[in-house]
């Protein structure tokens, strides 16, 4: 009997897995020079805190998440992402409580999500992310970007191209959401069962659906910047 590895994921052989050490050491390079300190978490967490901290009206909660229960039936789930775990460990640790804030984070590991693999996507994959936790600052939005940019131009990437997004404000994003509704609504059964579900949980969900990517609501779909 043979054993092959598991579907959506892969070896990192000698040869590859030095390149990948290159890599990380620009990131922690860079993280250092940012003043980002390094924090790792649990692979897997309580389920309820990715329910909640990543969006139950998400795909990455309702349909590619590892959850299993353990021996006295608690609920746990490999951990999807990191953004969730880091501010559990702030908020669990009181990190809050330092004289020095924000709190800059940065890790890197491995996270889980049951995907269909392809090339470049696995259900195993290495993700290495920031975190900048306890200022209203726009300029930390500026740093994390730039953090962000340098680490691509130290990796050897060029021909960079940047673009900036913005949902706007609570107000702007309510604005926009009621918009999407009643745009969607009158023919919102002409959409999968998933944007059936969604156009009252978070429509924005509709507009990156795979399955309906081609009906012309989408290509008339309300912007963001009219609101």
């Amino acid at each position: 009997m043979g054993f092959n590895i598991p579907r959506g994921t892969q070896d990192i052989l000698p040869g590859e897995s030095e390149r990948w050490q290159y890599v990380e050491k620009i990131a922690r390079e860079t993280c250092h020079a940012y003043q980002y300190k390094e924090i790792r978490t649990p692979i897997f967490e309580h389920t309820e805190l990715f329910s909640r901290g990543v969006g139950e009206s998400t795909d990455i909660v309702q349909k590619e998440m590892y959850t299993f229960a353990d021996k006295k039936g608690r609920s746990l789930t490999l951990r999807p992402e990191g953004t969730a775990s880091a501010v559990r460990s702030f908020v669990e640790n009181k990190l809050f409580a330092n004289p020095v804030q924000p709190t800059k984070l940065y890790y890197i590991g491995p996270m889980f999500r049951y995907e269909r693999p392809q090339t470049g996507r696995y259900r195993q994959f290495y993700q290495f992310g920031i975190e900048a936790i306890g200022s209203n600052d726009p300029a930390i939005d500026a740093e994390v970007i730039a953090l962000a940019m340098s680490v691509y131009r130290k990796a050897g990437l060029s021909n960079l191209k940047l673009v900036i997004n913005s949902l706007g404000d609570k107000e702007s994003r309510t604005a926009h959401r009621e918009a999407l509704i009643r745009h969607f609504e009158p023919r919102i059964d002409e959409f999968c069962s998933d944007c059936q579900t969604r156009l009252r949980q978070n429509p924005l969900r509709i507009l990156d659906c795979k399955k309906d990517r081609d009906h012309e609501l989408l290509k008339t779909a309300p912007s963001i910047l009219d609101h």
